[in-house]
């Protein structure tokens, strides 16, 4: 058994497919024929191609030399182990182990209704319904609307989640926005939601919500003091690079952590809203009795109070990222929907009058960590078991987030707007871990910036113009894409409220307020463009010519390969 590695790194002459797809059936039928059908092996590397010797290839780097070298011993040693455990002692094949070697090498479908209802529940529920309560209060100016404005970002999000139910079934890739936007406004769009969610929004997202753990964490220990940055960032750091191990090991491993996580969070929850109406049943009314005393009419600040309670309702969309992993979604992906955005709703509504029970408006926005003041208040000497599980309700949605993210990147890959290895997945795993690793060495650097809502405004602004786009988009295909299933179809007056609801939340603080922080927003977005020409639309022979080794290196570290396409 040896290795030719000029098929392998050079592609010497012809068509390089051809010589790619020959190389490949023979590595498959030599490496991954009847000979291995029985045997768990390490080394089903689809990509390595057989053929040559690999001590004739005296130009490649010794590393590269080394791994391969490697690899063909380990096959030579498993040849005679394979042989012996050819047949079992009935004569018969190991039908399981067989099967396990028959499964394509490509996400699975394993995510149910059950687990699609936790990563909606899971990731909205997370770091903000404990830190832009006080976003809200601020913007909003008085309790009533604060209460008003929490509903309606409900409203919102259950709105914005019944247009993506229907492009979800009618479209059932997975990518989320991007998925919509190629389809319905042609490829330069879904790039430039690639380019932005990819490099800036999803890793600051994850970012945003580590720091906010990190000082749930943290807070305890600095009873008397706010926490040092250095210590919430290596935190934040920890936590970071703890989710992403649990996502590249195993796909159920994640979504069982997932299911757990929102178990917890929504018995904090629970803690909460119970507390708050013994409170209310006792009497404890006076902060909600003239709650509409002092609010905004700003133009610009109800948008700011609106953007940081979406904040909190984030999440509504994930699962329309992971589609192609969900086990029948034209009925789970609805019903999933239906269920999880309404009980969200109720339980932050609950949870806001519970905080006011206890804290005047001014409490509550001089607190670092508003539902560990309520638990003082409130729970002592159990105030403890707050923080506890405000971590793990915070740490379960940093864990869907990182899901999500890693299968936008696959996909923006998988159609050649990403380099190509963010496309490969383990194939021992099943896991797409060049992407989610990438989506980690982003969110390490995001955690460097100090104030974290400056970061959910920039992340909003972004994120909302997108939504939008969406959302027009499903009206366009109402027009153009009329040959499309429909296993859902919405009233289109809901696309169109959700284009003008998205177009107030991007422009009205621009309008109220001007900051350069908009224009370094748009001008990103559309730098984009600028890598779009050449390494997209052209794909100029050079930038392959750097990448293809790199790729290769990359795949052979981290074992990974191109998913094998299903039905």
């Amino acid at each position: 058994m040896v290795f030719d590695l000029d098929v392998f790194l050079t592609d010497k002459g012809g068509d390089p497919e051809v010589v790619y797809e020959t190389q490949r059936k023979r590595f498959k039928d030599v490496i991954l024929g009847d000979r291995l059908d029985a045997v768990d092996t390490e080394w089903r590397v689809e990509k390595i191609m057989v053929a040559g010797d690999a001590n004739s290839n005296q130009h490649m780097p010794n590393p590269l030399k080394f791994l391969l070298f490697y690899i063909d011993q380990k096959i030579k040693m498993t040849e005679g182990t394979v042989r012996r455990k050819k047949l079992p002692h009935n004569g018969s094949t190991d039908d399981s182990k067989k099967k396990k070697l028959e499964k394509p090498v490509a996400l699975q479908k394993e995510v149910g209704l059950l687990s699609g209802i936790c990563l909606i529940v899971g990731t909205m529920i997370g770091s903000g319904i404990f830190i832009s309560p006080k976003s809200v209060l601020l913007y909003s100016g008085a309790v009533g609307p604060c209460l008003i404005i929490w509903a309606s970002c409900g409203v919102l999000a259950a709105l914005g989640a019944l247009c993506y139910a229907e492009l979800g079934t009618m479209i059932t890739k997975s990518g989320g926005e991007y998925s919509y936007l190629m389809e319905s406004f042609g490829p330069i769009l879904a790039y430039l939601f690639s380019w932005t969610t990819v490099i800036v929004l999803k890793p600051s997202s994850f970012a945003i919500i580590t720091l906010s753990l990190a000082e749930y964490v943290s807070s305890p220990f600095y009873p008397n003091c706010s926490p040092p940055n250095v210590v919430i960032r290596c935190l934040s750091a920890t936590a970071i690079l703890i989710i992403v191990s649990v996502n590249c090991l195993s796909v159920r491993l994640a979504k069982y952590v997932q299911n757990i996580f929102t178990a917890a969070k929504l018995l904090i929850i629970l803690i909460i809203v119970g507390s708050g109406i013994v409170l209310l049943a006792q009497g404890n009314t006076k902060n909600l009795s003239n709650g509409f005393d002092g609010g905004s009419s700003s133009f610009g600040a109800i948008g700011l109070a609106f953007y940081n309670g979406l904040w909190a309702y984030d999440g509504w969309n994930q699962l329309n990222f992971i589609t192609e992993e969900l086990k029948n979604p034209y009925r789970n992906l609805p019903l999933a929907i239906i269920t999880g955005i309404p009980l969200v709703t109720v339980c932050y509504v609950l949870v806001n009058i519970a905080y006011f029970t206890v804290m005047t408006p001014s409490e509550l926005l001089y607190s670092s960590a508003v539902a560990v003041t309520f638990g003082d208040r409130v729970l002592y000497p159990l105030s403890w078991i707050v923080p506890l599980f405000v971590v793990f309700s915070t740490f379960g949605s940093a864990n869907g987030s990182c899901f999500t993210a890693g299968r936008l990147a696959y996909v923006s890959g998988r159609e050649g707007h990403m380099v190509e290895i963010l496309s490969y997945i383990s194939f021992k795993r099943r896991t797409p871990s060049p992407a989610l690793m990438f989506n980690a060495f982003l969110a390490l650097f995001y955690i460097i910036p100090a104030d974290i809502n400056t970061l959910i405004n920039y992340f909003s602004f972004a994120q909302w113009a997108f939504y939008g786009l969406t959302a027009l988009g499903l009206i366009v295909m109402r027009f153009t894409r009329k040959d499309l299933h429909r296993p859902v179809k919405v009233p289109i007056v809901i696309p169109v409220l959700m284009v003008v609801v998205s177009c107030y939340l991007v422009l009205a603080p621009i309008i109220d307020k001007p900051e350069w922080e908009y224009l370094y927003c748009t001008i990103f977005i559309f730098s984009g463009l600028l890598l779009y020409y050449p390494f997209v639309h052209l794909k100029v022979s050079w930038a392959h010519k750097i990448m293809r080794p790199i790729t290769r290196l990359l795949q052979l570290l981290l074992e990974v390969v191109p998913p094998e396409k299903t039905e």
